[in-house]
């Protein structure tokens, strides 16, 4: 089992200067390798008889391809010719042209997204990958080439658990150290038990469960938004590229931070809350990239529906609390009492059906659809089945009521 667990590091300022250095030595060599990269395909794709009418890198017919192995053993060779590269480790470098190949592995698989060339400042981390010993020790943790740097251990590591990689974060707000431990006991993943619920999100009530639990949104932007307007505005007026324009940006970057913070933390308490309500949980498997394009684009991304739902497997496996994905097209128009289609637009909050009488709020209803949708899908395995007769959006199944309406209600479950 593999955990990421975040600290707060406080270096001095030696080793923020080193740090500093080794980001930028990480962005140019990570530049390079891309550089050699583009340019192998360059030279590969353009005809036999004729190049390019303005310029094209031609590179031998028996250059290999860069390919990670490739690049990672010309790391030696570089260093002699650029010494900056010896000041950092070694492995360091490593992991960063593994970085590299990652994303164009990811491009090659999924057809879009080809690597990109970094500005300066826009490394903002460095890997550790492997330790020969426990690299904490009285609140410090030991860092290869930079000594012991200062940790806040606000909370200890589990017992069992060994300390893998250290990934040092430089954020706007501080320097930051994520700790991946692991650990040789093996958890099996969760199936579905006990009681169920279905969530529904949304930016009227951020969640709405099947017992009828419901969640105001918070606003994180909204609430600090005029601090950040004041802060942009004063950055409008600096001259780029002046200490005044840069001490302007770090201030706005720390705004963001802060908004982003407040943000995660609420969304893990309340997926520890959730997984207090139920055993198993059923969502809806939407991309919400496209919610974020409507004209509530902004309200959307500061929900961060998608942050949320990755957040809840992730507390939900620890906990042993089965989180299952569902179709989501017509959660909202579909009656979960007699599974009848109810049209109504976004204006209307109360589900009222007119075919069994059932009137709930809409979130509500949403949510116990949902639910009656995992428990088809899921059918007490962690794997999604086959269902031949789902019930459809205007289609009704007779001689069939939902799960929900035979288990036990909200007040004999909270009284457990």
């Amino acid at each position: 089992m593999i955990l990421n667990y975040a600290y707060r590091l406080y270096p001095d300022a030696q080793q923020v200067e080193l740090l500093s250095e080794w980001l930028e030595t990480c962005r140019l060599s990570y530049n390079y390798a891309l550089r050699e990269l583009k340019d192998w395909i360059a030279s590969r794709k353009c005809p036999i008889d004729r190049c390019s009418l303005e310029s094209e890198y031609i590179m031998a017919a028996d250059y290999p391809f860069p390919g990670y192995h490739q690049q990672q053993n010309n790391l030696p060779k570089a260093k002699k010719k650029f010494p900056r590269l010896k000041a950092a480790p070694s492995q360091v470098l490593q992991t960063n042209i593994r970085r590299l190949h990652d994303g164009w592995d990811f491009f090659q698989k999924r057809g879009y997204g080809f690597p990109r060339f970094k500005k300066y400042g826009q490394m903002k981390s460095v890997l550790f990958p492997q330790f020969k010993s426990n690299p904490l020790s009285d609140w410090e943790v030991q860092l290869p080439k930079l000594g012991k740097v200062r940790i806040n251990l606000h909370r200890p590591i589990p017992e069992g658990f060994v300390v893998k990689q250290v990934r040092v974060v430089k954020k706007a707000v501080g320097w930051f150290g994520v700790l991946a431990i692991q650990s040789a006991l093996d958890i099996p993943s969760p199936v579905p038990h006990g009681h169920a619920i279905g969530i529904d999100v949304g930016l009227l009530s951020y969640v709405a469960t099947r017992d009828g639990y419901t969640e105001a949104r918070p606003k994180f932007f909204q609430t600090a938004y005029r601090r950040l307007k004041v802060l942009q505005k004063r950055l409008s007026r600096k001259m780029k590229g002046g200490k005044n324009y840069e001490k302007g940006r770090i201030k706005v970057a720390k705004q963001h931070n802060h908004i982003g913070f407040k943000r995660t933390d609420y969304q893990f308490k309340l997926a520890h809350k959730l997984c207090d309500l139920a055993d198993t949980i059923y969502v809806e498997d939407c991309d919400f990239r496209i919610m974020a394009k409507g004209m509530l684009g902004k309200h959307t991304i500061d929900a961060g529906f998608g942050q949320l739902r990755s957040i809840l497997e992730y507390v939900a496996t620890k906990r042993d609390v089965f989180v299952g994905r569902v179709d989501h097209r017509g959660t909202s128009q579909t009656c979960p009492n007699c599974r009848t289609a109810v049209q109504k637009d976004l204006s209307v909050r109360r589900h009222e059906c007119r075919e069994c009488g059932y009137v709930v709020d809409r979130d509500i209803a949403s949510g116990q659809e949902i639910c009656n949708r995992g428990e088809e899908t899921y059918r007490g395995t962690p794997e999604k089945q086959e269902i031949d007769e789902r019930p459809r959006v205007g289609a009704r199944r007779k001689g069939t009521r939902s799960s929900w309406l035979s288990s036990r209600t909200v007040g004999e479950f909270y009284s457990r």
